[in-house]
């Protein structure tokens, strides 16, 4: 997709400083932390949200990253949020996954 955002980031078209990076996948720092710590884990392909993946691979790989990120940075416990549609709250339409931790979370979420 040629005018998203996180395409571009992954792509290396916007520069970024990645804390993690793979082959399917990459992270960086939120630009609207929600806590201390606030990053995103992308896809490198193309979803518009979690509707459209169309392989469990995708959903792994997008997954299987969280834990090595969090071990990296010494976290232990964190919060994972996935918005699907602009009604939750979805506004880049390319999956991302926030992961937010360093502060206490309530329930239910806003």
């Amino acid at each position: 997709m040629t005018d998203c955002i996180f395409c571009k980031i992954a792509n290396g078209e916007i520069p970024s400083k990645f804390i993690y990076e793979d082959d399917k996948v990459a992270a960086f720092n939120d630009l609207n932390p929600q806590a201390p710590v606030h990053f995103l884990v992308i896809p490198k392909k193309h979803y518009a949200s979690l509707n459209d993946i169309d392989s469990k691979e995708a959903f792994a790989d997008i997954f299987s990253a969280i834990p090595k990120i969090t071990a990296k940075l010494g976290i232990k416990e964190y919060r994972t949020v996935v918005n699907t549609g602009a009604s939750a709250g979805q506004t880049v339409f390319h999956i991302h996954v926030h992961v937010m931790a360093g502060r206490e979370f309530t329930w239910p979420a806003g």
